[in-house]
């Protein structure tokens, strides 16, 4: 069961209220189920937590190939037309996953992101599930 530690909403809340052009911000575990979220089409962010899931798998697979790395993705951005994806490990087994416009302040959301992962990334934790249990 993924526990979640205490209402995430006014933390993601914050991320979006400090950073203009946010879409929309998604908690998830390793294995791409939503946590939390902010923002958006609740439909939308599982589709995101799911595609997340892979996403940082293929980050850790090319991260184990860059000499002197532990092997361990910790950012990820794409850049598209319209906009951009942010996805930055935060805490055991979770991510934090960002959708913004394309005016956003491409670095402000990394920043931001870090410091939010930094002062919260206990809350931001979703422990292994084991004995088939789903969320």
């Amino acid at each position: 069961m993924i526990q979640q530690r205490g209402n995430m909403d006014w933390m993601l809340k914050e991320l979006a209220d400090d950073v203009p052009d946010i879409h929309q911000i998604v908690v998830l575990s390793a294995d791409g189920l939503r946590i939390a979220r902010h923002g958006g089409d609740p439909d939308v962010a599982d589709r995101l937590a799911a595609a997340c899931a892979g996403l940082q798998s293929l980050a850790a697979a090319v991260a184990s190939e860059i000499p002197y790395s532990d092997g361990v993705m910790r950012l990820v951005v794409i850049e598209v037309t319209g906009g951009f994806f942010y996805l930055m490990a935060a805490g055991t087994g979770a991510y934090l996953a960002v959708l913004a416009g394309e005016t956003v302040d491409a670095g402000l959301v990394g920043s931001r992101m870090r410091d939010m992962v930094v002062r919260i990334g206990a809350h931001l934790t979703s422990p292994p599930r084991h004995d088939g249990q789903t969320g």
